[in-house]
Parts: structure tokens; C-alpha cells; sequence
């Protein structure tokens, strides 16, 4: 009767949720055990790991009660535990040897033996006994190089990171069958390189013998550049193809490294083969990836590719006051939503204003108020009193390049107005500190991937073409007044 009740209960559950969510957090648990308590039934389920559990608790269990309580017709009661983990089997101890000569005091034989007769005497040089070396202890964090701060706890959720945020937790869940690989993009501090860590250690607190290495891009470009010049390639494949999780940041420093595109090739097909899970970063989505191979490119956007936008207000918010929070501080909302309002880039630059408030609070021995946040901030401040805006940029490109400002939020696509276009929103995020969703809405309402480009083909093509780095410079100092 339990397992058909536990039946039903996931058929309807299969019917209703997504199928991904189903088959990632509902199907791999056991049958419920029913047992019937006073106030009803009792359904008991054990969970294979802690992450699991609290995920499952807080996102699905009202709906499971409620589905259960409809299928028995009485109010059922989901209990939620931790199946118990198998023991690691304990070595046998190891016999301990017979005691030598060189152990005992001269003539006295040792406890539960018989007396020895003496050998005869060593030449008399004295060899120094090393201590025996005992390697020392690295916790599974250090050797993963993982970043134990950087979790899921202490990461703010927000529209922001919505989306990234998700499917991060999808994988530590499910490591190797859902999004693999995922790769995540988007702009300096704004939390990629905090989600990554955050899928690894939860990874390594379900199963700490799992292989998992985080490095930036350059560690591994390094890695290959020395394995070339010992031709030692075998201990390369050794390092990478073994893992159960690679998580590797700012996949872009790849461009134009021909052999360490290809090395990374195979380490990806290794693992994928192996179902290990792969985590990447970039700065902008595989497609707009510049001289970086193109199987390789169509490998990153083969699984789940989701962007982490700039923290909308609210969030910035949040982020301040848990900060604050994590620093035994105290922040005012008020206080916060004033920053926030000011500090507008990224997640670094407001931990770094927060750092600026909290330094000087504690130096002047003041509590922490707008007056106060007004004078730590005050450099930071004059700079945005005195920012260009988008709408200024518009206008003083389209005068230089004799079209409408109007063109600039248009529809209209040909050369003449777009190439214009393009510079104008290369400008807006070179000189202003909007962001590309804010810079594309202010474009007539385009997608930040569109800006993105624009930046990206202006500077880009600024290095290379001295005609348009030198209108660039005129546009610039126009700009500046």
C-alpha cells in the first residue's frame, strides 16, 4: 500500500512539474515508507545527501504533502531525512613488527622474546636517521583549489543571477546529466566565478572523494605551455581527463592558442565521454567568442548557456546589507539604498565602497549613516556628478556622422546608420557606468547581446584601423569638454 501510494503521488507529480525538475529531484528518491500516526499518515523518505535534502524540503515538499494527502484522502504528514551514508571499510591493523636489536637497551631482551646474543659491534661511524617524512594534510578544497566561502548561502539570489543561479543548483544536484556543460558569461564581478565554486563545494560536501579542479584559463594555458616543452603530455591527460568536475574560468584568454584549444578539446571530450561535468566562464556567450576555434565554440554551446546580468537595485541592495552582515557590521537600509544607487557596475565595485564605509566608520568612530557613506564616497561621487550620458553620446555622434539622432533608436539597418550606431554604444560603455541591459534599452530597446557586439567589433577593429581610432579620439575629447 505505501509503495503504490508513493507510486501514484510521483506519476502525479511527473504529470505536473517540468520534466527536467522531475527526473533531477523527484525520480532518484526511494519509494516512501507510510506508517499511521494519530493526526493521520506518515510518509518517510531518506534523502542521499544534505544538499538534497534542504533543496527538496524548501522547494517541493508542501506539493508533495498536498498530493498525498489528495490521493489517501486524509492529511499525510512528508517526512524528510538523510539516508545514512555506507561506511568506508576499516583496514585491518597492521601487526606490529618484532622489536630489533636496535631497539633494545645493550643485554636486555625484549618483552616476550628471548635474549639475543649480542652480534658483533659496528664499526664505529655514526649515519644520522632521518625522521621519517610524513606528507602533509591537504583537505579536498585546497587540492580542488575551491574557494570554501564561495556557496550558495552566500550568494544573493536576484533577477540578476536568476536563470545561472538555477541551473548551478540543477548541476551540484545532478553532476553529469543535466546542462553539460554549462557555460556561464557575462561581465567583470558580477558572480560567475562565485557560482562555479559554489556547484564545487557543494559537490565536495556530498561526496568528499570527488575529483574537482577549478583554475582560470591561464593556469591552464600554462599547464600546456610547460607539458609541451617537457613533451609530457601523458601527465597533462592525467591531470584533466580524470576529474568529475572541471570548472574552468574566463574560457575567452583561449583566443589565438592553437594548441592549448586543442589539448582542451580532448580533456572536454574526456570527460564528457566519462559523464564528468564541465563548468565554464566567459565574458561573452561561445558564438561571440574571437579566434577560438569553431568546433571548439559549438562544444561550449552544446549543453546550457545562461548570462549573469548586473544586480538590478534591489539586489544591490541586498548584496550590501549581507555583506555588512558577513563583516559584523550593521548597514541601514537607507544607507544601502543610497550606495546602491550610486554604484551601479558591478558586485566588486560595491564591496569595495562598502570596504571604503566600514574603514572609515571604524576610523572616525561614527555610525554609519548617508552623511557618513557621502564623505567615504565622495571621490566616487564627484566622478559621477561629472559622468557623460548616453543621451549626450547620441547626440554628439550622430552630429559627427550627419544622421538623426533618432536613428539611433531606430529599426533602420543600413550601413550608414548602424555603423554610427555601433560607435555610439561602444562609447556609452566605455564612458558611462551603465550597463549593457540599461545601454541596449536606451538604444530603442535592444538586447544587451547587441551591445555586447558593438563593443566588442569597435574595439576591436579601433586597434587595427587608425581612421576610426582617431575619430574614436576626437569623439572622445568632444565628449570629456
Amino acid at each position: 500500500m505505501s509503495f503504490d501510494l508513493w507510486q501514484r503521488c510521483c506519476e502525479r507529480l511527473a504529470a505536473e512539474m517540468p520534466e527536467q525538475q522531475f527526473n533531477t529531484w523527484i525520480r532518484p528518491l526511494p519509494a516512501g515508507v507510510v506508517s499511521q500516526a494519530e493526526a493521520g499518515q506518515v510518509v518517510s523518505v531518506r534523502v542521499p545527501n544534505r544538499f538534497k535534502l534542504d533543496w527538496i524540503r524548501n522547494q517541493y515538499a508542501p506539493r508533495i504533502e498536498t498530493v498525498l494527502a489528495d490521493l489517501a484522502g486524509e492529511p499525510v504528514k512528508l517526512e524528510l531525512s538523510l539516508a545514512p551514508r555506507e561506511g568506508m571499510p576499516i583496514p585491518a591493523p597492521r601487526p606490529a613488527p618484532a622489536p630489533t636489536e636496535m631497539y633494545m637497551m645493550p643485554g636486555r631482551p625484549a618483552p616476550g622474546h628471548a635474549a639475543v646474543a649480542p652480534r658483533p659491534a659496528a664499526p664505529a661511524i655514526a649515519h644520522p636517521v632521518a625522521a621519517p617524512q610524513v606528507p602533509p594534510i591537504v583537505s579536498a578544497a585546497a587540492r580542488s583549489r575551491l574557494n570554501t566561502s564561495l556557496t550558495f548561502d552566500t550568494l544573493v539570489p536576484g533577477r540578476a543571477n536568476q536563470m545561472a543561479r538555477t541551473a548551478a543548483l540543477h548541476v551540484a544536484g545532478a553532476p553529469g546529466r543535466t546542462y553539460n556543460p554549462l557555460f556561464i558569461y557575462g561581465g567583470v564581478g558580477l558572480g560567475k566565478t562565485h557560482l562555479m565554486n559554489a556547484v564545487g563545494n557543494a559537490l565536495l560536501a556530498d561526496n568528499p572523494n570527488a575529483r574537482i579542479l577549478y583554475l582560470h584559463a591561464e593556469q591552464f594555458i600554462t599547464d600546456v605551455v610547460k607539458n609541451y616543452q617537457r613533451k609530457t603530455f601523458d601527465e597533462l591527460k592525467a591531470k584533466y581527463h580524470q576529474l568529475d568536475l572541471l570548472l574552468i574560468d574566463d574560457v575567452q584568454f583561449f583566443a589565438g592558442k592553437e594548441r592549448t584549444q586543442e589539448e582542451f578539446f580532448n580533456a572536454f571530450e574526456a570527460l564528457l565521454a566519462k559523464r564528468a561535468h564541465i563548468i565554464m566562464t566567459s565574458d561573452t556567450y561561445p558564438k561571440g567568442l574571437a579566434d577560438i576555434d569553431e568546433r571548439l565554440t559549438s562544444r561550449f554551446d552544446s549543453g546550457l548557456t545562461v548570462a549573469i546580468e548586473p544586480p538590478e537595485l534591489e539586489m544591490r541592495v541586498a548584496i550590501l546589507m549581507k555583506k555588512a552582515e558577513a563583516e559584523a557590521a550593521v548597514m541601514p537600509e537607507d544607507v544601502a539604498f543610497f550606495v546602491a544607487k550610486n554604484v551601479r557596475a558591478n558586485v566588486r565595485e560595491l564591496e569595495g565602497a562598502l570596504r571604503k564605509i566600514l574603514a572609515y566608520s571604524r576610523f572616525s568612530h561614527k555610525e554609519i549613516n548617508i552623511q557618513l557613506a557621502r564623505e567615504a564616497l565622495k571621490d566616487l561621487l564627484s566622478i559621477q556628478n561629472r559622468q557623460i550620458s548616453v543621451e549626450n553620446i547620441q547626440k554628439t555622434v550622430a552630429d559627427f556622422y550627419k544622421i538623426k539622432v533618432a536613428d539611433m533608436y531606430s529599426k533602420k539597418r543600413p550601413a550608414s546608420i548602424a555603423r554610427p550606431r555601433q560607435i555610439a554604444m561602444y562609447l556609452a560603455k566605455e564612458l558611462t557606468q551603465k550597463s549593457l541591459p540599461e545601454i541596449g534599452e536606451l538604444f530603442g530597446g535592444r538586447d544587451h547581446t547587441t551591445v555586447l557586439h558593438a563593443v566588442r567589433k569597435i574595439g576591436g577593429e579601433r586597434t587595427k584601423n587608425t581612421e576610426l581610432n582617431q575619430q574614436l579620439h576626437v569623439l572622445e575629447q568632444t565628449l570629456k569638454g
